[in-house]
């Protein structure tokens, strides 16, 4: 006679090992690390600085 399987316990399981693969997946997709995030809101506050100080204004240019 064969081992007895739980199917309710297999069932489980198989499930989980979905969600992990489909966490991994999505990880990849749109995961970025907290330094990665600070970093690209410098260069953008940094960027959006730089293109204030170099704005013309409409009064100055009249």
């Amino acid at each position: 006679m064969g081992d007895l399987i739980n199917l309710n316990r297999f069932k489980k399981r198989t499930t989980r090992e979905e969600s992990a693969r489909q966490a991994d997946v999505n990880r990849a997709r749109f995961g970025r690390t907290k330094s990665e995030r600070i970093s690209q809101e410098q260069r953008t506050a940094r960027a959006n600085t730089m293109l204030d100080q170099h704005k013309i204004d409409s009064e100055s240019a009249s």
